[in-house]
């Protein structure tokens, strides 16, 4: 196969106008050629006709650059808008964790509160038996009972009277080896001896099955109790210190008060276990009928015993 010919064939016209881009290729070579001997020759040479081209394509270059700046700054706009709503997620996301961590600390704060309260004991002498938790709290049934949690493993035992720092909660019921029942003040089988914290008032508190107490008064006539009126127990049956606070009169009755008690089982944390009351005795009850008194002679040592007249 014959290669093919590069000749434009027999029409002059087309022989004219290879031969013109021949020359003009030519030419162009030789002042591309020129223009870069003169440019390593005289750098400085061609600085007028980059000013003019400078000069003839600025506002094509403003233009852009305007353009761009503005492109660049709606980006940052966009930028800025978004980082300041994840700044601001973050922002709302430390208060929030700062309001809880502020409501930890003064629920702690209060809990220590209490717990100094309950270690004092309102100055009282008695050291508790235990100091625990209280679990829960019957609030729907008549019976009402509560659940701490200490028993026999820390000592408590049936009959021990619990409290708060605020007052009596009631005393222990039953005793499982890590928890124990409470009968609370409130519930309709508990009664408790009181009077009045500043007068020589006695009665007996008996729980009514919904939150509050009935004071029923000993002597009945006419009735010293008003509003306010603090009781506190009296010491009588020898469960509970006397002087600790019970309960305030909220409303009169013919035989006495209906009362609110001063230490609600429902918002107690922690109560002290404290051991029985006993009462002290006296030298004169103690000593036992068939022994003789001091300063008494008997017959072997002194003589006939003098007789009673």
């Amino acid at each position: 196969m014959a290669p093919p010919s590069r000749r434009p064939g027999h029409s002059r016209k087309a022989q004219y106008g290879l031969f013109t881009g021949y020359v003009i290729a030519g030419i162009g070579a030789l002042i591309g050629a020129a223009l870069l001997a003169i440019s390593l020759l005289e750098p400085a040479a061609f600085g007028g006709l980059r000013g003019v081209s400078i000069d003839v394509t600025s506002p094509v270059s403003r233009t852009t650059a305007r353009a761009r700046e503005g492109g660049q700054g709606l980006i940052e706009t966009v930028r800025g808008y978004l980082r300041a709503g994840s700044q601001n997620a973050a922002l709302k996301r430390e208060v929030e964790l700062a309001r809880i961590r502020l409501a930890a600390a003064q629920s702690l704060k209060q809990e220590n509160a209490r717990l100094k309260g309950l270690l004092g004991l309102g100055n009282s002498d008695v050291e508790p038996v235990a100091i625990t938790h209280m679990l829960g709290s019957s609030g729907s049934s008549a019976r009402r009972f509560g659940y701490i949690g200490a028993g026999r493993d820390r000592g408590v035992t049936p009959g021990m009277p619990v409290r708060t720092a605020r007052g009596v909660v009631g005393r222990v019921l039953e005793t499982s080896f890590t928890t124990s029942r409470v009968l609370l003040l409130t519930d309709s089988q508990s009664v408790l001896p009181v009077r009045l914290a500043d007068r020589d008032v006695i009665a007996f508190a008996q729980g009514r099955g919904d939150g509050r107490i009935d004071i029923r008064l000993i002597n009945l006539g006419l009735n010293p109790l008003k509003r306010g009126d603090m009781f506190v127990t009296s010491g009588a049956g020898g469960f509970f210190q006397p002087g600790l606070p019970v309960a305030l009169v909220e409303q009169l009755t013919d035989d006495g008060a209906i009362a609110r008690i001063v230490s609600d089982p429902a918002a107690a944390d922690f109560v002290a276990v404290e051991p029985l009351y006993q009462p002290v005795l006296t030298k004169a009850a103690r000593t036992p009928v068939d022994q003789p008194l001091p300063g008494s002679q008997t017959g072997e040592e002194g003589g006939d015993a003098p007789s009673a007249e």
